[in-house]
């Protein structure tokens, strides 16, 4: 089920999502419209994980240690593997 939501656009703004239904990128306006908040919702997402990525590193900064050990594990998977 689906709920109507009034929303206004300019010329120029109907004018790109009538690009992107003719695209085929949706099949309607709607549909369009639907899959942009969609995308934005996931960008919206993806930078909120990565701000706290950057705090995480911020907070504990990597070590030489760190990297020791990260060397050490692609050795033993690139080791591990049947070629």
């Amino acid at each position: 089920m689906t709920t109507p939501v009034p929303t206004r656009f300019t010329d120029d703004e109907l004018a790109l999502i009538d690009e992107l239904v003719d695209e085929g990128i949706g099949g309607n306006r709607s549909a369009v419209i639907r899959r942009g908040v969609h995308h934005l919702a996931d960008a919206v997402r993806r930078a909120r994980v990565g701000g706290v990525i950057v705090q995480s590193y911020r907070e504990r900064p990597q070590s030489a240690e760190d990297d020791e050990l990260a060397m050490a594990s692609a050795v033993a998977m690139t080791e591990a593997e049947p070629w």
